[in-house]
């Protein structure tokens, strides 16, 4: 009889709780939200699949108007001849009297153009000369040199280098890092090879956990088995191979506070997944392992990013590539990046409380104008209609904004419930 009874007070007081979160009651069982994953997962890996029997759709397909540049992977050895070969015409130049200098591809915006086919940015053919005889060129052009001398010792040596090692090679040269890290992507132009060819790699910033096992350098990891932590993503993605996963999604996170949340709360083995953050803005890491899980695992991309200007931002930097490295974009972006959350029409929709909505500031509406004018925005409707309901109310917030409802509320009623409606663009 005392049993009945605790069962009974039991059973009413998690009815209370459940009408206590909101939404929470909404919230089918995993079950149902399962076979929709499912689904979600056999039209990304049918679309692939067509993709993979078509060929592959390249710059040089299509009859464009203006000529782009895009780089390659290239062996160490053809890196290497390249910087001989091109420090051998700088040798003949001075030789005959005329100095020397770099023709380097121009990386800016005016250069860059949005390629609806590819649905990525690309990189025009726009040179500029880069004199050592000249007082406003000479310092970049001495870096570009020591730049190239550098990569050349790698590609004799066989080894890799962060790019904080290279900046601190000749610290009185370069001054700061930033400008070693600029010439080092002039560097990748000008030889039309990838950033990772020249064997520059960034520290470790990106971290994955979930339901994937791949080997790093010949160690087998599995993801699922590397704590609230997870896994940090190898800076060199030639290390990393034999991808296995069970998955039905990947979740695409902006914050290391959220990833966090949902890895503690081991949300990829209720709705099996791969979680991957790269702590805000993109690194080059997470990006080139990001497309590799896409591309090798066929799995649908979930983004999970702030409801603010930069959040599309970050998220279009993963699909479409950063006007910084556009020449790369090829290899960097990754295809068909849905945005789950949190969007602007959630705020209401999910009765997030005014005290966790921030006002825009000028510059946060300034950028979400600007986001509005670009091709790659203008090309989903989904998106227009978002950035111009945020625009509309200066307000944002973040994806802790949720933590309001209980700080498990983005694991157990905000996701589960988005995926459920299959409430994604």
């Amino acid at each position: 009889m005392a049993d009945n009874k605790k069962r009974r007070r039991a059973t009413h007081n998690s009815d209370a709780d459940a009408d206590a979160v909101p939404f929470k009651s909404k919230v089918k069982p995993d079950s149902v939200i399962l076979q929709t994953l499912e689904t979600l997962k056999k039209s990304a890996a049918a679309s692939s699949s067509a993709a993979s029997s078509s060929k592959t759709l390249t710059l040089s397909d299509l009859d464009l108007s203006t000529t782009c540049r895009e780089v390659s992977d290239l062996p160490l050895s053809a890196v290497q001849s390249s910087i001989e070969t091109l420090i051998l015409s700088l040798a003949r130049s001075i030789l005959s009297g005329e100095g020397f200098s770099f023709s380097v591809p121009s990386r800016s915006s005016a250069n860059q153009l949005y390629i609806p086919e590819l649905d990525r940015i690309v990189l025009k053919d726009k040179t500029s000369l880069r004199p050592f005889a000249n007082v406003s060129t000479v310092r970049k052009t001495t870096i570009t040199t020591r730049i190239l001398q550098l990569v050349h010792q790698l590609c004799l040596k066989n080894i890799h280098v962060t790019k904080r090692d290279l900046f601190y090679t000749d610290v009185k040269l370069f001054q700061d890092q930033t400008q070693s890290d600029t010439v080092l992507d002039d560097v990748s132009c000008i030889l039309g090879c990838t950033r990772s060819s020249l064997n520059v790699i960034a520290a470790e910033k990106g971290v994955v956990v979930g339901r994937l096992i791949f080997s790093d350098n010949g160690d087998m990891i599995d993801c699922t088995k590397m704590g609230m932590g997870g896994k940090a993503i190898p800076p060199n993605i030639d290390r990393v191979g034999d991808m296995q996963s069970d998955a039905l999604f990947i979740l695409l996170v902006e914050k290391d506070a959220a990833y966090i949340r949902l890895a503690e709360d081991r949300f990829y083995n209720r709705f099996p997944c791969i979680i991957v953050t790269a702590k805000g803005q993109p690194d080059v890491a997470t990006r080139l392992f990001l497309r590799k899980m896409k591309m090798e695992l066929n799995l649908p991309v979930l983004a999970l990013v702030d409801s603010d200007p930069y959040g599309l931002k970050i998220l279009s930097v993963y699909g479409c590539g950063s006007k910084n490295m556009s020449y790369d974009s090829a290899n960097l972006t990754t295809p068909d990046i849905k945005w789950l959350g949190i969007r602007p029409s959630d705020l209401d929709k999910y009765n997030i409380p005014e005290q966790c909505r921030l006002p825009m500031t000028e510059q946060d509406i300034k950028t979400g104008k600007d986001l509005l004018e670009e091709d790659f925005v203008k090309k989903n409707p989904g998106w227009v209609e978002e950035l111009n309901l945020m625009v509309k109310t200066k307000q944002k917030a973040e994806i802790q904004a949720l933590s309001s409802f209980g700080f498990q509320y983005l694991s157990e009623v905000y996701l589960p419930l988005k995926l459920q409606q299959k409430d994604w663009l």
